[in-house]
């Protein structure tokens, strides 16, 4: 499946969803967890498995070797994960001194 921007995808193993902000110049598959996410809302768990790092609500996730970038919009336990290396939390641009 590829990935474009704005696609939402679900985990099938727990309650994290994320949405694609930045779409990655390669192919691959994003997972969390150990379930790869899709954009199907079929076979979605009810409570997520306690397992794994949080993924934190409204933080950006990045992939920086292929410009890959999710926005989390439904907290649950990860890690998310594109093609086996896991995603690490984008930090913010320090601004500019207003003095």
């Amino acid at each position: 499946m590829p990935l474009t921007v704005g696609s939402q995808l679900r985990s099938t193993s727990s309650t994290c969803e994320v949405v694609v902000v930045r779409a990655p110049g390669l192919e691959g598959t994003v997972c969390c967890g150990d379930a790869e996410m899709t954009s199907d809302a079929a076979g979605r768990p009810a409570t997520g498995s306690p397992e794994g790092p949080a993924v934190v609500l409204g933080k950006r996730y990045e992939h920086q070797p292929s410009g890959l970038e999710l926005l989390c919009v439904k907290p649950g336990p990860g890690p998310l994960t594109f093609n086996g290396v896991e995603l690490v939390l984008k930090s913010a641009k320090p601004l500019p001194a207003s003095d």
